[in-house]
């Protein structure tokens, strides 16, 4: 059974009505409807730790390097993220344990969570109310901040939301994030015509490719690898995502490219890498080195070069930003590739 790129589909009425595009759309939306509907809880989470700084922060949870990805520069005390299960043997009742947890039953969250509890840590908890989670972080010591099921982003933007009140984080102003998410979702928005569609256009890029993401910084990178998630989860293809010096090894050892293939006359060859750039802005001179030597690396041997970029204000909102394009791309890519 073979597969084949069927660029119609993408601006037919099967990406119109395709579930999985309208769910990227209202990326904005349930950022702000987790914010508005967590606002109470974090008042009332802030009067509760106001008094008592903590010795230290633990982001526990599979989703806990998120989190340190955007607190590690800016957090007053020392911060661990502990994505394993059960917290570090030295937590206790100075401490405070903060977790995300979009899933509505994580069991070895919700282990993590009554084992914080039993040791008396502060303990703040994004989570549906009636989750699992929910039901084992019952504590004097511990605050629930409502969100809906199974948005990382919306769950991450309200804890980053009260650790910034809290005077542990940086601003992450929830409004900003999701229009953000808004300007993506109407530049990607199936409705329009690929011809000015990034995400289309990405999507065609990659179709005959193996993706090999890159980004620069700690959140950049964060995003990348969650867009190679997406593709590989979409497509059922290899997508990777990694470091620059994970990376050019397999830029390096790509077979240069032969000008005078024929693509229909000759046997089918294997994907050749596809260099995708999520690029945040960062000015950073490590990161501005990195990119040329992959850049580099890539001309050298005929690779294309594709770069998803954004201008959101903050580093949150750029993630997010990044993120959501990525995952409208893999969302065209899946629609598009149609098995015979």
């Amino acid at each position: 059974m073979g597969t084949w790129f069927d660029e119609s589909r993408l601006d037919g009425e099967a990406a119109q009505a395709d579930p999985g595009l309208r769910l990227l759309a209202e990326s904005g939306a349930r950022v702000r409807r987790a914010a508005g509907e967590s606002a109470e809880a974090i008042e009332d989470a802030l009067a509760r730790t106001r008094d008592l700084r903590p010795r230290a922060v633990i982001a526990a949870g599979p989703d806990s390097r998120l989190l340190r990805a955007v607190l590690e520069p800016w957090c007053p005390v020392p911060f661990v993220a502990w994505p394993h299960p059960g917290l570090p043997g030295w937590a206790g009742s100075l401490d405070l344990v903060v977790m995300l947890a979009p899933e509505r039953s994580d069991p070895a969250a919700a282990s993590a969570v009554a084992e914080a509890v039993r040791r008396g840590c502060q303990v703040v908890i994004a989570c549906a109310p009636d989750s699992m989670v929910a039901e084992h972080a019952a504590g004097r010591w511990t605050s629930v901040l409502p969100t809906g099921d199974g948005d990382q982003l919306a769950t991450a933007v309200v804890m980053l939301d009260f650790l910034h009140r809290a005077e542990l984080g940086p601003v992450a102003d929830a409004e900003e994030v999701a229009r953000a998410l808004d300007e993506v979702a109407i530049a990607c928005s199936p409705m329009r015509d690929l011809a000015v569609n990034p995400a289309k256009m990405l999507a065609i890029a990659l179709a005959d490719a193996n993706p090999v993401l890159w980004g620069g910084s700690v959140l950049a990178a964060r995003a990348a690898r969650r867009v190679a998630e997406s593709i590989r989860r979409s497509t059922g293809r290899g997508a990777l995502a990694g470091d620059a010096e994970h990376l050019l090894p397999v830029l390096e050892g790509a077979a240069p490219r032969n000008v005078f293939d024929d693509p229909f006359a000759d046997e089918p060859t294997d994907l050749r890498p596809v260099l995708l750039v999520l690029d945040d802005g960062s000015d950073d001179p490590v990161v501005r080195e990195q990119r040329g030597r992959l850049l580099a690396a890539a001309s050298s041997r005929g690779v294309r070069v594709e770069t998803v970029e954004t201008s959101a204000a903050s580093e949150v909102a750029r993630y997010a930003s990044l993120h959501l394009s990525g995952s409208y791309a893999a969302a065209y890519l899946r629609l598009a590739l149609v098995s015979d």
